[in-house]
């Protein structure tokens, strides 16, 4: 069974982490404001969070007989979320945080748990509920936080 669709959405989830991972340094180095320390810490958090789920995919590609990118520059090609390049406003890196979790959160539930389900590949359908459920709590959590405004 030829399993590379299957192995080419992952290296796009590993893309997408790895582009958050970086955006999120810039939003914990960038933050500014009377909200620096709650959110300088939990940038901190997300992006620890993000190098584990990257790692745990890279490791699921090999597992499936795949390769996983491990360039920069495939990760902003293979990638669907836009990397920062702007000094933002808090207002504005919680509105594309939101942005962000959700385009991969629907990657996910979309394309990503049909081709597990194609593929009868139960591990990574496994991996990617649990990775969904996470960005469905941030959703949460920063539409929440959103909130307050």
């Amino acid at each position: 069974m030829d399993n590379q669709s299957l192995i080419n959405f992952l290296n796009q989830m590993l893309s997408n982490h790895f582009i958050l991972y970086v955006k999120l340094h810039r939003y914990h180095w960038y933050i500014r404001g009377k909200n620096f320390f709650r959110l300088h810490e939990h940038f901190e958090e997300l992006y620890n969070r993000s190098a584990n789920q990257f790692d745990e995919v890279a490791e699921r590609i090999m597992m499936i007989g795949g390769q996983p990118l491990a360039t920069m520059s495939m990760y902003l090609k293979q990638g669907t979320l836009e990397e920062a390049n702007a000094d933002d406003t808090e207002e504005e890196i919680i509105a594309q945080l939101i942005h962000d979790f959700e385009k991969v959160a629907n990657e996910i539930r979309e394309i990503g748990l049909a081709l597990t389900t194609e593929f009868a590949d139960e591990p990574t359908n496994d991996l990617l509920i649990e990775q969904l459920a996470i960005f469905e709590e941030e959703l949460w959590m920063l539409r929440s936080y959103q909130e307050e405004k």
